[in-house]
């Protein structure tokens, strides 16, 4: 299912940009990796029934590596549509000196558990820059997000998992401030609150300039949000360590049917 999805938001991306008549466009490459660390991460599944517990305070979770790819596309230098994968994932263990009710399963107290928490995301993102200065860009637009989803319990003799497959749409937000030639200052991110829950994802970083092509980011990133439902209650927050690279192509010009 979310490859299909990805599939279409390529297809639209992919229209958009051919029946331009003329079309100015720079092609760019996105990675970044770090730490990403757990700063809460609350649970009761199913949310109107099950035992709340913290995949934080009452069990252990191990500090993870993370990345994330983006590649898109740059129109007319205002018009940026994007591709974003997005994997996370968290482990936890402990004993919880309660019984633990988990998706129709009960846990018995002091029980050695091992949890996982996966939260992958699949983006397309369409921004305008209504600002664009050699020193400052500001740019705003709409991020459509499929969010794959999975919390799983386990003991030596029991084991349960909850998963979840949504869409979600998000603002999204860019500004970027060019100190001088080299060092500057990004802040973006996707972010909304609805009375069904809230997400966030918001990068700070500083950046410098290796070429004309080619730049650098170290930064702070936070991920949080949740919902609660009959169905889930769940909400959590993570720290982001990252180190990002940013590659965008040379300009290119294309016509329509060449």
């Amino acid at each position: 299912m979310k490859f299909k999805y990805l599939l279409s938001a390529a297809l639209i991306s992919s229209v958009f940009f051919i029946t331009s008549s003329k079309v100015t466009a720079q092609a760019f490459v996105d990675f970044e990796s770090g730490g990403v660390f757990t700063g809460y991460n609350n649970v009761r599944i199913p949310g109107d029934g099950g035992t709340k517990f913290s995949l934080k305070n009452d069990l252990s979770p191990t500090p993870s590596a993370f990345l994330r790819l983006r590649a898109g596309y740059t129109i007319k230098s205002r018009h940026a549509i994007s591709l974003l994968y997005a994997p996370l994932s968290v482990g936890s263990s402990g004993a919880i000196n309660r019984p633990i009710d988990f998706e129709g399963v009960t846990f018995g107290s002091n029980t050695l558990l091992d949890a996982s928490y996966v939260f992958n995301s699949y983006r397309v993102t369409y921004r305008y820059d209504f600002v664009k200065r050699p020193k400052f860009e500001f740019g705003a637009g709409f991020t459509a997000k499929i969010r794959d989803a999975e919390i799983a319990l386990r003991s030596e003799t029991l084991s349960a998992s909850k998963t979840n497959v949504g869409f979600v749409p998000i603002i999204n937000f860019r500004l970027n401030w060019q100190i001088n030639d080299k060092i500057g200052v990004l802040f973006e991110g996707d972010a909304l609150a609805a009375p069904q829950g809230r997400a966030e994802d918001v990068l700070l970083a500083g950046t410098y300039k290796v070429s004309d092509e080619l730049s650098v980011r170290l930064g702070y990133r936070i991920l949080e949000g949740g919902a609660d439902n009959d169905e889930v209650y769940n909400f959590s927050l993570f720290h982001y360590a990252t180190f990002g690279v940013c590659y965008t192509f040379k300009n290119k010009s294309f016509k329509k049917g060449n």
